[in-house]
């Protein structure tokens, strides 16, 4: 049975995206059958695979009004064991659309436990907020991924990220936990990257990752070539990192699963 992790910071550009992209990508190539899911109205993992967001009849948008079945919604990439749920534009006025839907929070964990047995991995990538589609995505998921850029204002904002976290395990998903926490744009000659790892470890202790991400030019040329960073560059050090990712994940929940 595949595991449902959700790629989430409600602050914008820490590498959310790009982790989705990459750590899907990896996980691919290291024979994991993965699927991920594009739940952030910018549909930037969407093009990050080189998929056209125009005219696509059936996106995680359809998916959430019930207007597409699952299956329909997925489209089998180019890379290596990943599939996508895309996105669309018309995914920003779903939080209208849903608002008074009676259970909206358990429509997209019903589509992907239907499916959830395909797959070694489901990563959803969340939009950078705490409105409905996040609470949809943790819902649908075991776990959470938070990734943090190693900046001043890392810490801002997430005392409100793991109260949404605790919320929802309060509520609709008891079973919810954290993953792990990516400290990502890591630069280890500077002072101010040390201390906010230090204030990191210190809230989340054994949750943060030995992994971290660098500061690349690779990571950043990647996405407007609609691939991954294992197939732009695989010696770079952006492919290198989130290799390592996959392997410390895959190697974790092997442990977990004993």
């Amino acid at each position: 049975m595949g595991k449902i992790i959700s790629v989430i910071n409600q602050k914008g550009g820490v590498g959310k995206t790009t982790t989705a992209v990459n750590l899907a990508s990896a996980m691919g190539i290291a024979n994991k059958k993965v699927l991920l899911v594009d739940a952030d109205p910018q549909g930037n993992a969407t093009s990050g695979y080189g998929i056209n967001k125009k005219g696509l009849k059936c996106s995680v948008y359809e998916l959430l009004l019930s207007q597409c079945g699952v299956n329909d919604t997925i489209i089998k990439t180019k890379f290596k064991n990943v599939d996508i749920i895309p996105s669309s534009i018309n995914l920003a006025g779903v939080e209208v659309e849903l608002s008074t839907v009676m259970g909206r929070e358990k429509i997209l964990k019903n589509y992907l436990d239907s499916i959830k047995d395909n797959y070694d991995f489901i990563f959803i990538d969340c939009p950078p907020s705490l409105g409905i589609i996040t609470l949809c995505a943790l819902t649908a998921s075991d776990t959470a991924l938070i990734p943090i850029q190693c900046e001043y204002y890392a810490l801002e904002g997430l005392s409100q990220l793991v109260n949404t976290i605790n919320m929802v395990n309060r509520g609709p998903n008891p079973n919810l936990s954290i993953e792990g926490v990516l400290l990502t744009m890591f630069d280890g000659r500077l002072n101010l990257t040390l201390s906010v790892v230090n204030e990191v470890k210190k809230h989340f202790k054994d949750k943060v990752y030995s992994t971290t991400i660098p500061r690349n030019v690779r990571l950043s040329e990647a996405p407007s070539y609609g691939m991954p960073i294992q197939y732009y560059d695989r010696v770079s050090r952006g492919a290198e990192s989130y290799n390592n990712l996959a392997a410390e994940i895959i190697k974790k929940n092997k442990k977990q699963v004993k």
